[in-house]
């Protein structure tokens, strides 16, 4: 029986829209299409990794799951070059001047994500630590 794989393989199409707003015109771009398969003129590898389930969950739980997909300096034409569900991931992308575009996850997608879950076990609560009573504060001296 084949092990089920932690990576999938999809195609994205993108599409820039002008707005004019206030006298300045904007530019932003958007995923019209996302699909399973190389079939697309943009072809990415999801791969879904153990440190990250933390970050799949919430972004599952959340009223939208959505994708992030990295597309190269801020300000220039995107080149998307990685995608991933973590929205952890994202922000770090975004840390470093990347421009990140999102696309609502599919169904498909979110399914996939829960049977990862589901088979790897949620990510272990990493809880709070208990300090020693007295720790952090000045302790009374009697004289």
């Amino acid at each position: 029986m084949p092990v089920p794989s932690s990576q999938t393989t999809l195609s994205l199409e993108l599409d820039v829209e002008s707005r004019r707003v206030k006298g300045f015109t904007s530019t932003q771009w958007r995923i019209t299409a996302l699909s399973p398969g190389d079939a697309g003129p943009w072809v990415l590898r999801l791969q879904l990794f153990m440190t990250e389930r933390a970050a799949y969950r919430f972004n599952l739980e959340a009223g939208k799951p959505r994708l992030f997909v990295r597309c190269g300096e801020s300000g220039v034409t995107p080149e998307p070059s990685a995608i991933t569900a973590s929205q952890d991931v994202a922000a770090a992308w975004l840390d470093g001047e990347q421009q990140v575009l999102e696309v609502e996850m599919p169904l498909a997608i979110q399914a996939w994500l829960e049977a990862y879950l589901a088979r790897h076990g949620e990510a272990p609560d990493e809880g709070r630590k208990k300090k020693r009573q007295g720790a952090g504060r000045a302790r009374e001296q009697t004289a």
